[in-house]
């Protein structure tokens, strides 16, 4: 009988890495299409996007122009945050613009209200899913996540109040550019941490050591799984 031959994954190759590649480009397409969902309701954008539309209806840019624009500008605000982006926070400042302006071109404003609703809701929804996956894949935050978590490490403040911070400064500058603020702009900021809370330990990938036991399967120490 011919030996079996087992093959060892390459210490240094990152585990799951084919998973995490498909899951992390799923989520930005994702969030990218939620993006769209939102403009075109025109019942309010992402705090970020209010930001994004304003600057794009100043400058005369497509609004996935601006969202690469300035994600690439608040990268930049990682070096003295002493912040490291990884391959999906890179991701992240490119394929959600051409994403979003992809679907903006071929996806019409609806003009019944109730379309507009329910753009708006598909688009929340849609966005709480893409965050899980594109987080899951733990290949790096966004640009805008890191400047917010770059912040709280250096100073100490609590999340929260950074992160809102962070957010109505941006809606409030955008929407004296004239980006759109209106109640889905509100019912995102309320709705999206509570649906993305429950999928974010479904859909993160564990990547710590694995080990196999004798019976064949496969156990994770408990300090490689995600916390909660």
């Amino acid at each position: 009988m011919m030996p079996q031959t087992r093959f060892v994954r390459h210490p240094r190759l990152p585990a799951r890495l084919p998973r995490r590649l498909l899951q992390l480009y799923a989520g930005l397409a994702a969030y990218g299409v939620s993006m769209a969902l939102l403009v075109r309701s025109a019942l309010g954008n992402m705090p970020w996007d209010v930001l994004h539309q304003g600057l794009a209806r100043w400058l005369h840019l497509s609004l996935g122009t601006l969202t690469i624009i300035v994600g690439a500008v608040v990268l930049l605000a990682w070096v003295p945050l002493r912040q490291r982006p990884g391959l999906g926070t890179v991701s992240n400042v490119v394929v959600i613009g051409v994403v979003v302006d992809a679907v903006l071109a071929v996806l019409p404003a609806p003009p019944a209200l109730a379309a507009r609703i329910a753009f708006a809701a598909a688009g929340i929804g849609l966005n709480a899913l893409g965050t899980a996956l594109y987080i899951g894949a733990r290949l790096g935050p966004g640009p805008r996540d890191g400047l917010m978590t770059g912040i709280v490490a250096r100073s100490g403040w609590p999340v929260r109040w950074v992160r809102t911070s962070i957010e109505v400064a941006v809606v409030l500058v955008g929407w004296s550019m004239g980006g759109t603020l209106g109640p889905a702009t509100v019912a995102y900021a309320l709705l999206v941490g509570p649906l993305v809370h429950p999928l974010l330990p479904l859909l993160t990938v564990p990547i710590g050591p694995v080990r196999e036991d004798r019976a064949g399967t496969t156990a994770t120490r408990p300090q490689d799984l995600p916390a909660p």
